[in-house]
């Protein structure tokens, strides 16, 4: 019998689902994330298997996987349940522009998708390095971009390095490092002070509100709010470290940052 690549995976986050589409292969996404969007089709008969920090592991079990796909640190508790009841675990981890590319090229080999991930992630370079030659020597305008709102939180990596190759200059560039929203809380006076000319609200799975914004004591004297430049991009496609973030995420970057 000749050996197979995995051919019932479940992914337990958006990005993973939506790459697996992308390289030609969506058919053998057989258990999904409640909070899954993209691409529109997969939510139409795809099970239902977890939220991003819980998961219904008989469900999961019922569904026969031969590989189970998860993200970062914050679902190791799943992983570890899904570990001792026998079922294989990939765990990745991408933070970065770069480690989303990498992502990908790791998720095509191991589904047997090498040359189209390969091909994938070569329009996905070549795209970035135009938006780049395109914004290069430009005026660069000051973004605050603010991933939750109660307590502030700045961009994380690859939302700041998206901010970059955009054209915009991220206030907060030294806290991309971190991996955890606690350690990139910015207080409401350094926002004031470093005073963005534009700010981006994405908070995660929640309506961001400019009224709440221009309600902050002391943010009348920040140049965004003065005159009236806040926006949102969504979540589900900015926040996400695979494709949307690189197409979608990235194109409503550049809207903003082109009025």
């Amino acid at each position: 019998m000749k050996t197979s690549y995995p051919n019932r995976i479940i992914c337990l986050t958006e990005e993973t689902t939506e790459t697996l589409y992308l390289l030609g292969c969506g058919e053998r996404v057989v258990g999904i994330s409640g909070f899954t969007v993209r691409p529109k089709e997969v939510r139409l008969d795809t099970p239902k298997v977890s939220t991003f920090l819980e998961a219904n592991f008989e469900k999961i079990v019922g569904l026969q996987p031969d590989l189970v796909l998860t993200f970062s640190d914050l679902q190791a508790g799943i992983v570890r349940e899904l570990v001792l009841r026998g079922i294989p675990v990939i765990s990745f981890n991408q933070r970065s522009v770069d480690e989303i590319l990498q992502m990908i090229l790791v998720l095509g080999g191991i589904v047997g998708k090498q040359r189209e991930a390969e091909a994938l992630v070569e329009r996905y370079e070549e795209r970035l390095h135009q938006v780049r030659l395109r914004a290069s020597g430009k005026r660069r305008p000051k973004v605050y971009f603010e991933e939750w709102g109660d307590p502030l939180i700045s961009g994380i990596r690859w939302v700041s390095e998206l901010i970059e190759i955009a054209g915009g200059e991220d206030c907060f560039p030294e806290l991309r490092r971190h991996h955890d929203a606690k350690n990139r809380i910015v207080q409401p006076d350094e926002v004031v002070k470093r005073d963005p000319e534009i700010i981006i609200g994405s908070w995660c799975g929640k309506q961001f509100k400019q009224e709440e914004v221009l309600r902050r004591s002391g943010w009348d004297a920040v140049s965004a709010v003065r005159n009236r430049r806040l926006y949102e991009i969504k979540s589900s496609i900015i926040l996400q470290p695979g494709p949307a973030a690189l197409t979608d995420g990235l194109d409503a970057l550049l809207a903003i940052l082109r009025e």
